[in-house]
């Protein structure tokens, strides 16, 4: 059936695609953090296993709601660690880092986050979609708000 939102083929596509990359890169940093939660050690340690936590969570909630914006957008989501791994800016790290290095890792990851945001933002706003443009500012603020408190923890 044809999708008649007020968005034409062509900018849904083209704002799908930037979503989709936001998407891998939400994705990526959600493993890395769940991962960072499981394993972190040290001194601070139980601060930052339940601050990853908190941040872990929330991120399985924007993965969805992202997923589901690129489906009401009439394309196909990616679901799978290749096509997340080809789309994200995020990459995986091997081993398992100190605690100040994790959270080094995730602070960039954040940031890189906020730089596909801003990307993304500009696509949609030129395409008049307020839904994608509001979804993608939300998680900009989110990912700032985040990349600030983890930069608090290493000072």
């Amino acid at each position: 059936m044809k999708i008649d939102i007020g968005i034409n083929e062509s900018d849904r596509q083209s704002i799908a695609q930037g979503l989709k990359h936001l998407l891998a890169d939400s994705y990526t940093l959600y493993l890395q953090t769940h991962n960072f939660h499981w394993n972190v050690t040290g001194p601070q340690f139980r601060e930052l296993h339940l601050m990853f936590e908190e941040h872990y969570t929330e991120l399985a909630v924007a993965v969805d709601d992202i997923a589901e914006r690129i489906r009401t957008l009439g394309v196909v989501a990616p679901g799978t660690y290749k096509e997340f791994a080809k789309l994200s800016q995020v990459k995986e790290v091997d081993g398992v880092p100190q605690a100040s290095e994790m959270v080094e890792i995730l602070t960039k990851g954040h940031e890189q986050v906020v730089k596909t945001c801003r990307s993304v933002l500009k696509i949609a706003q030129q395409a008049d979609d307020e839904s994608s443009s509001a979804l993608v500012s939300d998680r900009m603020r989110v990912h700032e708000k985040t990349a600030w408190m983890l930069r608090a923890t290493v000072k």
